[in-house]
């Protein structure tokens, strides 16, 4: 696997253990009360109308776990996952991706969801669980910390999560470590492409919301 990365860090004065508290007190919401008041889109409908997701698979797993999705665009369309194949999903959220993607690797393939959020990782267990999803499991961590073996994975997923990260050079890092030679990484995010004043950079509204 090859990998370049370019500027992912600027200068931040935040506190950044308060940063992932508030991120983590946002989606905690979210889990509990997807349909409340949040400016970012949720939930199935958007993800098959504006993100291209198919309909039926989606109405096939529990809402509890389609409800809360906040993704911003489909992992998936980048290519197909390998049947048999290791695939984590940095920032699972409530698991909608990682249910999806152990359909594509079948029972001898295995998912591994990461996630800081309790509220979320309850939430996506709890799915898997409903629909017998048993190659499937969750992890409470920092997706800049994977607690994985160096070239153990074959595909890496995100959605809408790198970007929330403060430390993004050592995300791609990580990535670089656990995914083996030839393996592949498959995200959607968000990418600016205009330089950020100081003080919207360190702004931590701005960074949750």
């Amino acid at each position: 696997m090859q990998m370049k990365v370019t500027q992912t860090d600027c200068d931040l004065t935040l506190d950044r253990e308060r940063l992932k508290q508030e991120i983590r007190s946002t989606y905690g919401r979210v889990a509990e009360e997807p349909n409340g008041e949040f400016h970012f889109h949720r939930g199935p409908e958007y993800a098959a109308s504006m993100l291209g997701y198919d309909r039926a698979e989606l109405d096939a797993l529990p809402d509890a776990v389609t409800a809360p999705f906040a993704g911003v665009g489909n992992p998936f369309q980048a290519g197909p996952l390998p049947r048999g194949s290791r695939v984590i999903d940095l920032g699972s959220g409530s698991g909608m991706d990682c249910l999806l993607a152990a359909r594509r690797v079948g029972p001898e393939g295995e998912v591994v969801g990461l996630d800081m959020t309790d509220a979320m990782l309850r939430t996506a267990a709890a799915g898997a669980a409903a629909i017998g999803a048993d190659h499937v499991r969750f992890e409470r961590t920092d997706i800049a910390n994977l607690p994985f073996d160096n070239a153990s994975v074959d595909v890496a997923i995100s959605n809408g999560v790198i970007n929330l990260s403060p430390e993004k050079a050592r995300v791609f890092a990580e990535l670089y470590r656990v995914v083996r030679r030839g393996g592949r990484v498959q995200f959607a995010d968000i990418v600016l492409d205009a330089e950020l004043s100081a003080g919207a950079r360190n702004d931590i509204e701005l960074w949750v919301g």
